[in-house]
């Protein structure tokens, strides 16, 4: 098993930074590409950034420009560093990996869920 553990999260005012990180263990053999995404009430699960194992950064549109997702690879360690938060950006933040395991001979690939961290942007 695989599992991905957040922090960060909080609550901060508009305009204020936070800095997520969420870490990896478990038996794999790679990972590659990390993410995270975020839920707020009444609303589906959606993207905010991914990062493959190369580096190769995506964004979602909303958050372009003021976050910014990057990893350790030695540390099996993704971070997405927050700023200008604004009160929409209210939601659980949720990390993500896709990873490759070895099972006996045989290469196989998985995915992982983090608990989830709570962010919320308020005065």
């Amino acid at each position: 098993q695989v599992q991905l553990v957040e922090s960060g999260g909080g609550l901060v005012q508009p305009g204020g930074s936070l800095r997520l990180s969420c870490a990896a263990s478990g038996r794999f053999f790679r990972m590659n590409t990390m993410g995270w995404y975020r839920q707020a009430p009444g609303n589906d699960r959606e993207l905010v950034a991914t990062i493959t194992s190369g580096g190769t950064a995506n964004y979602a549109d909303s958050v372009k420009g003021r976050f910014t997702i990057s990893r350790d690879n030695a540390k099996n360690t993704v971070y997405l560093q927050m700023n200008s938060l604004k009160p929409e950006d209210t939601a659980v933040y949720y990390c993500h990996a896709d990873f490759l395991k070895v099972v006996g001979s045989t290469w196989n690939e998985g995915d992982s869920w983090g608990q989830g961290t709570q962010v919320t942007v308020s005065s």
